[in-house]
């Protein structure tokens, strides 16, 4: 998911340097353990659902944006689909790249730098992996550069948290114990950004990460999408694709496609 850091004394586990939050916190060994209990099945199920509704083809080239260790990639190559993809975090590549085969790759990259030109019919960025950039210009920079990797009419699907659920409904403290680690948890609303202070000790050594995702609106999504030149087709509200509700939806899945015409937004 999403994240700032700080850690106190040494790291037996793997060392983190103080750079970008998100960067470094996706190739901590932490980072995986806490987030272990997601469900394979039910991304299986949401990539399943995606490729019936969308009728992907063994023709079509996807981009899985921001893929983490690939459990999505992976999945739809298995399904026979030519899938890229890319992550910022280089051991989160490291790990994906021993599943590579003629019809799927990986590569390190940053999602607000131009990758390709008109390559993929679909661009795929799933599980809250966007919002983590302070400014909105890197936001609106990042779905630009999409658009240009975007064939004309390839669709971008952006499956974020359903904002205004969240906030409604946001957790200020709870634990969890994975793997015998004691994470203690708060989350908060600041700056514009949802704060989830994470601290735990593990080995004799105390350490605290922050994760901060920007608390983006569906107008802001669609302000993003019509500056990057990108028609809004539909937005659904979970991954079984039914119809978003601002009040009571678990996420905001945008599909928006590229027009048919050569033309890109103003990258910021």
């Amino acid at each position: 998911m999403e994240v700032v850091h700080e850690v106190s004394s040494k790291k037996s586990r793997g060392a983190i340097s103080k750079r970008e939050w998100f960067s470094e916190w996706f190739n901590s060994p932490y980072y995986h353990i806490l987030y272990k209990s997601r469900d394979n099945a039910e991304a299986h199920q949401f990539i399943d659902n995606l490729q019936k509704y969308f009728q992907f083809t063994c023709e079509d080239q996807i981009l899985d944006l921001a893929c983490g260790r690939g459990r999505h990639a992976i999945y739809l190559n298995s399904k026979g689909f030519d899938v890229v993809g890319i992550d910022i975090a280089p051991e989160n590549i490291s790990y994906a790249k021993q599943f590579e085969n003629e019809r799927l790759h990986f590569y390190v990259h940053d999602m607000r730098r131009p990758y390709v030109r008109s390559r993929f019919c679909y661009v795929l960025n799933l599980f809250t992996s966007f919002g983590y950039f302070e400014t909105e210009g890197e936001n609106i920079n990042a779905v630009c550069t999409v658009t240009e990797a975007l064939k004309p009419g390839g669709k971008l699907i952006l499956d974020f948290f359903n904002t205004d659920r969240i906030l409604k409904n946001l957790k200020p403290h709870y634990r969890q114990v994975i793997d015998g680690i004691q994470f203690d948890i708060q989350k908060k609303l600041e700056s514009g950004f949802i704060v989830k202070d994470i601290e735990f000790e593990d080995e004799g050594n105390s350490f605290h990460f922050q994760e901060r995702v920007k608390a983006i609106s569906c107008e802001q999504f669609l302000h993003y999408f019509d500056v990057a030149d990108l028609e809004l087709i539909s937005i659904f509200g979970d991954y079984a694709l039914n119809p978003y509700d601002k009040e009571t939806s678990d996420r905001m899945i945008f599909v928006a496609q590229r027009p048919q015409r050569e033309s890109f937004g103003l990258r910021l």
